[in-house]
């Protein structure tokens, strides 16, 4: 897949600046004349006149910068990692399944090309490389609690470890915490599986499985996922494994708050999206009652916004719609949406926010970390209803009959009322 090889020329150039980047072999542009020499140290002095050309083979087969990330200096840092994140530490308690995941995670085969995309990763984006690291980790954990073979766990680590390298290859902007992006940019965050695939499958020394699990690491069972909205069955069992083990370390990367809250939350209320046999491996896994939730924006009264989350959900006019005028095309869209109204009411209740639970608890019987935990789960709440919204914002269209017009909008103007309440105080952007 053809990128853009300006950030990640940049990015080679960067490294030159922290420690020595030499090439292996000499540099040639695409036409066969050589611009670089063998032997040469790349800086940032160098960036324009590689950038001037088409050069015939990727530039990471022609340069090294040692020594390189290997399997010890990897084992080093999860062990590293592990010792600063309890739920991490937790997934090594066990010494047998610690030796087993660090013998895999040692062999890792790295040819020199992604060996040096790795050193560089650690040396100038490691935020990205401390989410290799985590990934890999967690990745090798689930496949070994759930009872997978040795094979398995060494196509999951290779996965994890692999599965944004691309993300070398794009704008370095994409890495940021909150920040906002333009069109441009979502079109290469959206991108990213395919590059990393695509650079994974060049080597050809990787098997089947890892290049597929990498490019699928996006994808979730309910199709909502991307690159290519795959849904259930049309997911391999390491692309359903890596697509909640983003979800899981997403929420350990640095800057998040009470992460195993927050990852609690998130695995109840999308249970729709990930394998629930590996979500309840996770799941076992955390302790979130023993995280302080000082740092948390409190809702005044979550439990109305839950409630008034609740009640919009059941006033989807469906009846309304099914016997309106709409042509069939976009009937077919929104009448589904009361299925997903449906499942995220059930998901709600299943988490221990039906209306009957929270009119039961009260205002006044909440302790500060159930207050903390209704908040999130009303933030989250709030965002799927919000998805909701903008499905039928984005495929209803004005030849609806003026009954239905006006339900469609009058639902639309509940939902926002609902949000707005839900995210005045607290930002959902932080879930």
């Amino acid at each position: 897949m053809h990128t853009d090889t300006q950030y990640f020329t940049k990015a080679v150039t960067e490294l030159g600046r922290v420690r020595p980047v030499v090439t292996t072999q000499p540099i040639y542009n695409a036409k066969g004349i050589k611009i670089i020499e063998q032997g040469v140290a790349i800086n940032p002095g160098l960036y324009d006149r590689l950038m001037e050309h088409r050069l015939s083979a990727p530039i990471e087969d022609s340069v090294s910068s040692l020594p390189t990330v290997n399997g010890h200096v990897l084992r080093k840092g999860m062990e590293e990692m592990a010792a600063q994140t309890p739920f991490f530490a937790r997934m090594l308690e066990d010494s047998d399944t610690r030796n087993v995941l660090f013998d895999i995670v040692e062999r890792i085969h790295l040819p020199d090309p992604i060996a040096f995309q790795l050193t560089m990763a650690c040396e100038i984006r490691p935020s990205l490389y401390q989410h290799l690291l985590s990934t890999t980790l967690t990745a090798c954990w689930l496949a070994a609690a759930s009872g997978m073979s040795r094979l398995q766990l060494r196509v999951a680590a290779t996965a994890g470890l692999l599965h944004d390298i691309g993300m070398l290859h794009l704008d370095p902007r994409l890495l940021e915490y909150k920040v906002g992006i333009d069109r441009s940019q979502h079109r290469q965050l959206v991108s990213h599986p395919m590059v990393s695939s695509a650079l994974i499958e060049r080597h050809k020394e990787y098997p089947r499985e890892v290049v597929q699990a990498v490019l699928e690491h996006h994808e979730f069972l309910d199709g909502s996922g991307y690159p290519r909205n795959l849904r259930e069955d049309g997911i391999s069992p390491c692309g359903k494994l890596m697509a909640l083990t983003e979800l899981v370390t997403g929420a350990f990367a640095p800057g998040r708050e009470v992460p195993e809250l927050r990852l609690s939350i998130l695995l109840r209320m999308n249970t729709h999206r990930y394998d629930a046999g590996l979500s309840e491996k996770i799941i076992a896994l955390l302790r979130p009652q023993n995280e302080s939730v000082e740092s948390i924006t409190l809702l005044e009264d979550p439990i109305r916004c839950l409630l008034e989350i609740q009640a919009v959900l059941t006033a989807w006019p469906e009846d309304r719609i099914a016997s309106s005028q709409l042509v069939e095309e976009h009937k077919k869209i929104l009448i589904p949406i009361a299925a997903q109204a449906a499942q995220l009411s059930r998901t709600l209740a299943r988490a221990g926010a039906a209306p009957e639970q929270l009119e039961q608890l009260g205002k006044d019987a909440l302790d500060q970390h159930l207050q903390a935990e209704l908040t999130l789960l009303a933030s989250e709440a709030a965002w799927q209803l919000r998805a909701l919204a903008r499905q039928v914002r984005r495929h209803w269209r004005t030849e609806a009959d003026d009954a239905t017009e006006q339900k469609l909008h009058d639902w639309l103007a509940s939902v926002d009322a609902a949000v707005s309440r839900t995210t005045r105080e607290y930002s959902s952007d932080d879930a």
